[in-house]
């Protein structure tokens, strides 16, 4: 299907609105984001993707809505894995409260066009080799292999980037308000704040790397694959306010990950060999596959609450392989 340009303008017009909403809201005087704030925004930004989902099926047809709200699903479900290592660089670097909504904004920002960059290339590979079908489909294979050996694991807030930066930088080792460089001494130096913001550029980038395969498993259809993405990326803000307390407890969260990356990077290999080897290879309807997300997605979070009430000791943690290196098992700061 063939996306008209007018979805495409009132969409991204849409998500940019939004943006700015956030944005204004963070910016008009940086505070701590109570639970009764964190609540209603997130009901509005999932209200707006469901909304945008109904008319997008009503408009596009059943087909396009399912894969619409598949997608979205995934994505949003990946999200929650991005809170958990958003959480880590928060407490890591000591972020004060009234500027941690600043942080989450700029990384949905950057996470947004990160993505938009990978759904151009990926859309623009998978047209003109079909073959990126099985390429995809394996290294989600791989990234689930790899959440699920590492599921007890929590990420390690540096990487060679992050290194690099504070070997390299100057910088002033308390926050000055919003002020990511300050001159002390007729030196320029970098404030923690600027630190942090490449740290999180980091964790885009990573998380872009899967997410993009990942909603690619379940559309060709760039548009749809933006759109999922938008919508799920633009609650995060709110998200994480609202289950900061609660990570902790989805223990099985990261298997359930697993699963799902997994199963859609078989259904990308079986969907390649199905269009381009033989048609006796089975394929699997979009439905089915929304299904079986969903299915995953209550079984995890059932039984991590069931395994949380029984051994309330155990914590949650994200289980994957971040900024190139294995996690290593580390205490979180008090």
């Amino acid at each position: 299907m063939t996306t008209p340009m007018t979805w495409w303008l009132a969409t991204v017009g849409l998500v940019v609105g939004l943006l700015v909403v956030d944005f204004v809201i963070a910016a008009r005087k940086p505070h701590h984001v109570g639970m009764r704030e964190a609540t209603i925004w997130s009901i509005f930004y999932i209200t707006v993707a469901i909304v945008f989902g109904v008319v997008f099926w009503q408009v596009h047809g059943g087909d396009s809505g399912t894969e619409y709200f598949a997608g979205y699903i995934v994505e949003k479900s990946l999200s929650v894995d991005n809170l958990f290592v958003f959480v880590i660089i928060m407490t890591k670097f000591a972020v004060p409260d009234e500027l941690q909504q600043r942080v989450l904004l700029f990384g949905i920002a950057l996470a947004l066009v990160m993505r938009g960059i990978f759904i151009a290339v990926g859309s623009v590979a998978i047209s003109a080799f079909s073959w990126m079908f099985v390429i995809f489909g394996l290294f989600l294979i791989y990234t689930a292999v790899q959440l699920a050996r590492h599921r007890n694991e929590d990420p390690d807030a540096d990487n060679a980037v992050l290194r690099w930066v504070q070997r390299t930088l100057p910088s002033t080792p308390e926050y000055h308000g919003t002020r990511l460089t300050i001159r002390e001494g007729g030196r320029r130096l970098v404030t923690p704040l600027f630190v942090v913001f490449i740290a999180i550029a980091s964790v885009d980038l990573v998380f872009a790397l899967d997410s993009i395969p990942a909603v690619f498993g379940i559309t060709k259809d760039p548009f749809i694959v933006f759109a999922a993405n938008a919508f799920a990326l633009l609650g995060l803000r709110a998200l994480y306010f609202l289950v900061h307390g609660l990570l902790e407890k989805l223990v099985y969260l990261s298997v359930g990950l697993s699963v799902i990356l997994g199963f859609i990077g078989v259904k990308m290999i079986l969907a390649f060999l199905h269009e381009d080897v033989s048609k006796a290879i089975p394929h699997v309807p979009t439905p089915i596959s929304l299904g079986f997300i969903l299915l995953v997605l209550v079984v995890t979070t059932v039984a991590s609450l069931l395994r949380v009430r029984s051994h309330p000791e155990e914590k949650a943690h994200a289980g994957r392989v971040f900024g190139g290196d294995q996690h290593r098992q580390s205490e979180r700061p008090e």
